[in-house]
């Protein structure tokens, strides 16, 4: 009996002594985590960064290979995204293994009650998942949007449900999403979400095709003439630009939106602007970020 409670002495004995270190070792990591980085320790683009005027209220740039943030402001302020949503809804789709050859007949129910937007894909249209998925990311066309929510197993509910859930999956903690096209006001997240979006969003390689498409005629029926789609950002008819990635937004209350995966002095560089409130800032916003670490990059060396 004596024998039984010494060895429960020495184990309860021993549990402080781990729980003693346990505890000093996390003061000693929280206290060098409070430490700031020193100017030795920042990155040359972090010592440069007050020299880059980035007009969009929010905005994150990151190298796709090794991670670094480059430049970040604002980053965790939550935002509607307006259409940037349709790189999630093009997720879903592709993840669901739904037939792309499929025929979808546009009805009614694909029309925007949100902010009565228009489309240029009449309803009674059939046109394939594939089709309906390069309007909505050519060209960011609401309709095709809802239609390939409504055209779901669980229908638009279930879309939206499957939205949120890859969103959770993604680490995407400050997002949510009630909508497929991006017009409810109520799609926030992130611009750190929004770069984990794209990350997620170049692994598919339809996504990065599309996205990048300057044009495409998409024929509506065999009756009528093909519609010609265009792409909503128009770096990616520009040859100076070497785009994998490209995804254009804009509501009222989102201001003008963009994520572009790009090359810059051979490098692959995620950047995310939201909130911008001109219709050419957050592309004048992406030439001044390829101009200043163009300029810091000749700096260091």
């Amino acid at each position: 009996m004596k024998l039984n409670k010494s060895r429960v002495l020495v184990n309860l004995y021993l549990k402080s002594i781990f729980l003693v270190l346990f505890l000093f070792s996390s003061f000693i990591h929280l206290s060098v985590a409070k430490e700031p980085l020193s100017i030795k320790n920042l990155s040359h683009y972090a010592k440069n960064s007050k020299s880059l005027k980035v007009r969009s209220l929010k905005a994150i740039v990151v190298n796709q290979n090794t991670g670094e943030v480059i430049y970040e402001k604002n980053a965790d302020a939550k935002a509607s995204i307006a259409s940037l949503t349709k790189l999630m809804t093009a997720m879903v789709v592709l993840d669901s293994g739904l037939d792309l050859n499929q025929i979808i007949t546009l009805t009614k129910a694909d029309i925007d009650r949100i902010k009565r937007t228009t489309s240029r894909l009449p309803i009674g249209s059939k046109l394939s998942r594939y089709e309906l998925l390069k309007a909505a990311l050519i060209s960011s066309d609401n309709r095709a949007a809802f239609a390939l929510s409504r055209s779901y197993p669980n229908g638009r509910k279930g879309f939206i449900n499957a939205m949120n859930v890859k969103a959770i999956q993604l680490g995407m903690q400050k997002s949510q999403f009630q909508d497929p096209t991006g017009l409810d006001k109520r799609n926030i997240s992130t611009a750190k979400d929004l770069l984990k979006l794209a990350r997620a969003a170049y692994q598919y390689s339809v996504i990065r095709e599309l996205t990048t498409t300057a044009s495409e005629n998409i024929k509506i029926s065999k009756k009528r003439n093909s519609i010609g789609f265009n792409n909503t950002n128009p770096l990616v008819k520009k040859e100076e630009w070497d785009i994998g990635l490209s995804k254009t937004g804009f509501i009222r209350e989102s201001g003008r939106c963009l994520v572009v995966q790009t090359i810059i002095d051979d490098q692959p560089i995620i950047i995310v602007l939201l909130n911008s409130y001109g219709k050419l800032t957050r592309f004048a916003d992406v030439k001044r970020i390829r101009n200043w670490m163009n300029r810091v990059n000749k700096k260091k060396t």
